[in-house]
Order: C-alpha cells, then sequence, then structure tokens
C-alpha cells in the first residue's frame, strides 16, 4: 500500500495557514458578535446586493425626510409663537389704546402711546425671529432680517407724516407708507425676500408650505396699528390732543379688528404643524419597518454566533497544544 508524507516545509506552510483561517473567524465572528450584524454580506446574499442596497437607500432617504420634517416643524412652531405673541400685544394694546381716547387726557395718551413703542418693537422683533439658521419670516430671503428694526421704520414715518396736522391725515401718510408698492415699507420697511418660500418636501409624496412672511397685506395691517400708536408717543400730533385722541382710537381699532386676521394666520400655520406631526409619524413608521427588514437580513443571532465563536476558540487552542507537542518531536526525542 502506498503511503503519501507531507514534508516538513508543507506541514509547516499548512499550519500557518490553518492557524490564520482560525485566526480570521475568530475576529469575523467576535466582530458580529458585538455588532449584531453579518461581516459577510455578499455571501450571504449569495452576491446579489441590490436587495439591500435598495433598502439602505431607502433608510437613507427616511433619515433624510426625518431631518427635514424636524427642521419644518421646529419653523413651525417658531412662526406660530411669534404669531401667538403678536397677537398678545396686539389685543391688550389696543383695549389700552381705546380706554385712553375715550379718557381724551394727554398723560394717558401719552402713557400708552410710549406702551405702545415698546410693544411694537416686540412685535418686529418677533417677526425677525431666527430658527434652524434661517428667518422664518423673509420669504426666500432665509439668510435676512424680514423688517428693518423699530427705530427704523419709525424715523422714516416720522419724515412722512411731518407736514400732517390731523388724525386724518396721519392715517392716510402711513397707510400709504405700508401699501404703495415702492413704498417707504417695501424700500425701509420690508428686508426680506417678494418671492415666497417654496413648498418643504417632508416625505416622498408630501410638501408643507411655511410661506407666510412679513410683507402680507394682513401682517402690514398689524403693524400699521402699533405704528400709528407709537407716534404719538415720538411726537405726533403733541399740540391737539383731541386729533392724538382721535389717531389713538383709530390705532386701537386698527389693532382689535385685525385680531381675526391674525387667528386665520396662525391656523394656517396650525395646518401645516398636524400636517408635520402625521408625516413625522409615518416616517418614523416607516423608517421601522425598513430596520427591521434590514436587521431581518443581516442580524446575527446572538447565541448561534456565541456557540460558533467558542467552538473556534477551542480549535485555536486545540491547534496551538498540538502544535506545540508536534514542535518537540525529534529523532533523539524519540530514542530518549
Amino acid at each position: 500500500m502506498n503511503s503519501v508524507s507531507i514534508g516538513d516545509l508543507a506541514l509547516n506552510f499548512q499550519n500557518r495557514r490553518h492557524n490564520v483561517d482560525l485566526k480570521t473567524d475568530l475576529i469575523r465572528l467576535s466582530e458580529e458578535l458585538a455588532s449584531g450584524h453579518r461581516k459577510d454580506l455578499s455571501s450571504l446574499v449569495t452576491g446579489d446586493l441590490l436587495p439591500l442596497a435598495s433598502l439602505e437607500h431607502a433608510l437613507q432617504t427616511s433619515g433624510a425626510f426625518s431631518t427635514a420634517t424636524a427642521e419644518a416643524g421646529l419653523v413651525a412652531e417658531t412662526m406660530q409663537a411669534s404669531l401667538e405673541l403678536v397677537q398678545n400685544n396686539s389685543a391688550d394694546l389696543g383695549a389700552s389704546l381705546l380706554v385712553a381716547s375715550s379718557s381724551e387726557s394727554s398723560a394717558m395718551i401719552q402713557t400708552t402711546s410710549v406702551d405702545a413703542k415698546f410693544k411694537f418693537e416686540a412685535v418686529v422683533s418677533a417677526f425677525n425671529t431666527r430658527v434652524a439658521d434661517r428667518y422664518a419670516f423673509s420669504g426666500m430671503a432665509t439668510d435676512s432680517m424680514a423688517l428693518a428694526d423699530a427705530e427704523t421704520i419709525l424715523a422714516s414715518l416720522q419724515v412722512a407724516i411731518a407736514a400732517q396736522s390731523t388724525a386724518a391725515g396721519i392715517e392716510g401718510v402711513v397707510s400709504a407708507w405700508f401699501d404703495d408698492p415702492g413704498g417707504g415699507f417695501e424700500t425701509v420697511g420690508y428686508t426680506g425676500s417678494n418671492a415666497k418660500l417654496a413648498p418643504v418636501r417632508i416625505s416622498s409624496t408630501d410638501t408643507v408650505a411655511l410661506d407666510i412672511d412679513a410683507s402680507d397685506s394682513d401682517i402690514r395691517e398689524i403693524l400699521k396699528g402699533f405704528a400709528m400708536a407709537a407716534l404719538i408717543g415720538e411726537g405726533a400730533l403733541s399740540s391737539d390732543v383731541a386729533e392724538q385722541a382721535t389717531l389713538t382710537r383709530t390705532a386701537g381699532e386698527k389693532l382689535l379688528t385685525t385680531d381675526f386676521n391674525l387667528s386665520v394666520l396662525r391656523a394656517k400655520v396650525g395646518s401645516a404643524q398636524s400636517r408635520i406631526h402625521d408625516v413625522a409619524a409615518n416616517n418614523a413608521a416607516q423608517k421601522h419597518s425598513l430596520e427591521i427588514a434590514r436587521n431581518e437580513l443581516t442580524a446575527v443571532d446572538p447565541f448561534k454566533a456565541a456557540t460558533e465563536l467558542e467552538a473556534v476558540r477551542t480549535q485555536l487552542e486545540t491547534f496551538y497544544t498540538v502544535t506545540a507537542r508536534l514542535s518537540r518531536l525529534s529523532l533523539m526525542e524519540y530514542l530518549r
């Protein structure tokens, strides 16, 4: 009977290769047990990586939509808070102006007009709110403020009304300043873009519009009321208390009548918030389903992986033991 023997060099090479294979398996199983995912995915799907690539792409897209939805929700929440602040200030000041105008007291009118200036500054600041590295009420010009500061607006209005001596005259000039195309508001007051903000895509099939900006006609009407009241505190009609009382009443009535318009704007933002919330929930559910599908393809059974790891570790220890004994074999050792 013929026998086949392996030379020392070939045996050494075979042992080295077996040692490398065992160490490679040990490292692979350790990483799979730690990560919970298979390391060699190509063998798992028999070389067809298209299903797995499609899942990964869908997960990345879902993550991008989750980010867009979260940002849109933050912007909508900020817009709602700003409009709430404006509405609260408008309601408070409107009522105070009507009370002051009824009293026809110069001191009370002045006190209320000073408060009007503070509230006007707060309202302008609210429309200049910045969130997620963008200004919320500036239209497409998200990198610039929506309105000039209150002092700049009032200074321009003071120049415009300089020749007016009646409440009706001031009301007309202020209305023209805010409403006329190319007028003071468009050249001095509004510093955003005339282009509305494009709808934000928050899923593969859904978009949401957050296109309210400070140039909207409803917001201009609100600003008119605050500005007229603040102008009294800046010295408008200072020589005629009766006319001041008339202008105070006009400003108060305008603020109170614009309350409904503010409610409509807030309802529009609220509708966007509700839509964002619903889409965010759908996106989260879809992402969860995709993660489950990916895990079913790539996940490692921890008990099986631990068993295989222990088996490889035992094989490696046995290999070292056998190698150590073989390394001591020699003719001299045998003759002893």
